[in-house]
């Protein structure tokens, strides 16, 4: 049973369709270390444990924060699921996924149920919910799956903060 179907609320999701085959989109999300070229806010992307279920890596966030992940469950060539979160912190669970289009082009759908506000009444949670933590979410993403196609497309690592800086994962 996956976080998301223990009760998770609201999950915030963001895709784009990127002009390559899915395969070279897989090669490019399963590689380990992957975020240090592909992901504007990561400063660096140190590995513990890789490829497959039972994947452990780190988000070292230009911001200064450390995020770790726990890959749960891994379809090779369509994507993975993991749960990521501070070391002894709340543990959010989020879905990658690739989805061919035709030869030449798939969408890439990062999909997260954020653990933040899952313990608060739904009568308090919605507010901060929509009118911060989703559009917040919304932008790190789109962030990260354009992060992704440009270093697909063009072959070379994503500069840091490519697509704009973001509050919680840039320096300030």
């Amino acid at each position: 049973m996956t976080r998301s179907e223990k009760g998770f609320k609201w999950p915030v999701a963001m895709e784009r369709t990127i002009a390559a085959p899915a395969r070279t989109v897989w090669d490019a999300i399963s590689a380990p270390g992957n975020l240090e070229m592909c992901h504007p806010f990561c400063a660096s992307n140190p590995v513990h444990a890789w490829p497959g279920p039972g994947s452990r890596d780190e988000v070292h966030y230009l911001s200064g924060w450390v995020y770790e992940r726990h890959f749960l469950h891994w379809h090779e060539g369509s994507g993975y699921d993991l749960e990521v979160g501070r070391r002894g912190g709340s543990k959010s669970f989020v879905s990658w996924r690739i989805m061919p289009v035709d030869e030449d082009s798939c969408v890439l759908r990062i999909t997260v149920c954020p653990a933040v506000l899952q313990t608060w009444p739904t009568v308090l949670r919605w507010i901060p919910h929509l009118f911060r933590l989703r559009p917040m979410l919304k932008s790190y993403l789109d962030s990260v799956v354009r992060g992704f196609e440009w270093y697909v497309v063009r072959g070379e690592p994503v500069p840091r903060n490519q697509f704009g800086r973001h509050p919680w994962f840039s320096r300030s």
